[in-house]
């Protein structure tokens, strides 16, 4: 008695399938890696004058906390929607290093250290996505397909 193996004779097929769950992992890690910057930007939002607060008390200028806002806010969403892709990442990187250094610098501090290496990893992850791109399933992949 013999067993005879099935295999797909259609290798477009696999590679199709590939395609999407690449373009699906894309598509949720830049999801995962923004909702905690759409989240704090709303919370900043609600929580202004607690925000600005604490932001002195670091020594950052309260002032600022509107462009904090918008980086959080618009980077957030021109990453989920893969919108110049790239440069945002790449932007909140260097957000997250930055602050990182500024609000989370006290390693001594358990909470603190988690704070600080959570803020590298997030800049980690920033630098993978502006390496490689958004994906398929973006608004710069659909611009690229329109030139």
């Amino acid at each position: 008695m013999s067993t005879a193996t099935v295999t797909s004779s259609n290798p477009t097929s696999s590679a199709l399938q590939a395609n999407r769950m690449a373009s699906a992992g894309d598509l949720a890690g830049r999801v995962g890696l923004s909702t905690i910057f759409l989240l704090a930007g709303l919370n900043k939002i609600q929580g202004y004058e607690g925000t600005q607060g604490y932001m002195a008390s670091v020594g950052v200028p309260g002032e600022l906390l509107p462009l904090v806002i918008l980086v959080e806010v618009l980077g957030a969403l021109l990453l989920i929607f893969g919108l110049f892709t790239r440069i945002t990442a790449v932007a909140l990187a260097g957000f997250s290093i930055v602050s990182a250094l500024l609000f989370h610098a006290d390693v001594a501090d358990p909470m603190q250290f988690i704070m600080f290496f959570k803020n590298i990893a997030m800049a980690g992850g920033f630098l993978v996505v502006a390496a490689h791109g958004a994906g398929s399933w973006s608004i710069d992949a659909r611009r690229k397909a329109a030139r």
